[in-house]
């Protein structure tokens, strides 16, 4: 007898931990760790419970159960281990710092318990460390990984066990989020489970992948896969997406439909780079990676963070935005490039607030993910937006929201009002604002003046005369 350990990998097909588990009898476990639960929020967590749900429904098909579990890993999977007298613990491996340390701590507990484990490489195609530069550093810059990660060759999904690879057993019931310690979330968190994430990939292959070169920095057209709390909770695998995309770039009808699908390829890339990027500086959670002479000297305002927070600032775009997060757990990224830039380079706080923020917003939220896109608007990271590019937030939703649809479906406020007047809302006076949108504030800095703000900031942190 075997146990699987599912983290991260909420699935039965294309997981190779199980499937190595599975080469005997495995019996399938969860645990929830109150360690893990400490980081967690409402919009993951139910994500979380409703791929679990969907994961023992997939057993159940097979004769099979999720046996759920709470407490230490260290101490409940040996616990397991010696319940169902396995002789083998399989998981995949996971690179935050958090999910080494309590890896390491769990591989020392069934070394005592004299039980042997074997974690698995699944979550990326190409581990972190195997994409290095020819001096064996990992790379800083995306550019240069990006191209060999492209040129290797990636593996095929791995076969789903059957029913007589799983043990017959029965699990308990899941907690619910109030079990767990959990408020319900204040968004409408999308649905999960393997059959989701199939859906979702299979309309995006068969049409907007097509036009995702050109068209996914517009939020206000469906062309993005939403795949990316499924990609964060393993409820579809990564050799099944890049697969399948992969297929739809072969049957594309001519070459820029090729090019489209291999940008999206190459965000599949992007989440491997910043993976590699946690996994070579576990500090980067709450440290700068870039390092200037001098700290730099963010703001403490405390108002203009909760405007922030509140989709109050005054600039529309940033405020569909920040609204967005509120109502889905989910934000259109060319919207979270601009939202992060706003806060850091606008409003001049620290991008661990925003980071924070969206830590408890998201559904998605994933360590590497996240943080290397935070760092990256800070010009704090890897392969970071330089310093002295700032971007300005009403030509940002000039160019990707012209007719405002976006600003329109979550500000309320300016449904009734001209595009034109919406993209210059910086320049109007109070009182033709006051006659547009009585209930919408005024913008809470001024751009310009907040942008040469930014620039001496951070020219002060280089030690720039």
């Amino acid at each position: 007898m075997r146990l699987h350990w599912h983290r991260r990998d909420l699935r039965v097909a294309d997981n190779r931990g199980l499937a190595r588990a599975a080469e005997d009898t495995a019996v399938p476990v969860f645990v929830f760790d109150p360690t893990v639960l400490e980081h967690g929020a409402p919009p993951r967590v139910a994500f979380m419970l409703d791929a679990l749900d969907a994961l023992r429904a997939a057993y159940r098909e097979q004769g099979s159960d999720l046996v759920v579990a709470r407490g230490n890993p260290v101490e409940v999977v040996p616990a397991l281990a010696d319940e169902y007298d396995a002789d083998l613990v399989t998981w995949n491996r996971d690179y935050s710092g958090l999910a080494r340390r309590r890896d390491a701590a769990v591989r020392q507990a069934l070394d005592e318990a004299g039980v042997d484990r074997e974690a698995v490489h699944d979550a990326v195609h190409h581990e972190p460390g195997s994409i290095t530069t020819n001096d064996g550093d990992p790379y800083a810059v995306f550019t240069y990984f990006s191209k060999k990660w492209h040129d290797r060759p990636k593996a095929d999904p791995v076969e789903p066990p059957d029913g007589g690879g799983l043990a017959d057993v029965e699990g308990d019931p899941l907690p619910t989020l109030a079990d767990l310690g959990f408020e319900e979330p204040e968004a409408d968190v999308p649905a999960a489970g393997t059959a989701v994430a199939r859906d979702l990939l299979e309309r995006f292959c068969e049409g907007p992948a097509y036009r995702y070169g050109e068209r996914r920095d517009y939020p206000a057209e469906d062309v993005t896969s939403r795949l990316s709390p499924h990609l964060k909770y393993g409820t579809i695998g990564i050799r099944e997406v890049y697969g399948r995309a992969d297929r739809a770039r072969a049957d594309a009808p001519d070459e820029d439909a090729r090019e489209s699908v291999f940008e999206f390829l190459d965000q599949l890339a992007w989440r491997e780079f910043y993976t590699q990027v946690l996994w070579a500086n576990p500090e980067v959670v709450d440290s700068n990676y870039k390092e200037y002479e001098h700290a730099v000297e963010w703001r403490d305002d405390p108002e203009a963070l909760q405007a922030w927070k509140d989709g109050r600032t005054g600039y529309p775009i940033v405020d569909a935005g920040m609204r967005q997060l509120r109502a889905e757990a989910w934000m259109h990224n060319r919207v979270r490039m601009i939202v992060a830039s706003f806060l850091t380079k606008d409003l001049l706080v620290d991008w661990r607030e925003g980071y924070a923020w969206f830590r408890e917003k998201l559904a998605d939220h994933d360590t590497a993910n996240d943080n290397g896109g935070w760092q990256w608007a800070a010009s704090t990271g890897t392969d970071a937006q330089p310093y002295f590019r700032i971007f300005n937030p009403m030509t940002q939703g000039e160019r990707y929201d012209p007719d405002a649809e976006y600003v329109r479906e979550y500000v309320p406020e300016l449904e009734g009002v001209p595009a034109d007047a919406i993209h210059s809302w910086h320049e109007l006076d109070p009182g033709t604002r006051e006659m547009h949108a009585p209930d919408y504030p005024h913008p809470i800095v001024d751009h310009g003046k907040r942008r040469e703000e930014a620039l001496a900031m951070f020219e002060k942190a280089r030690g720039d005369d």
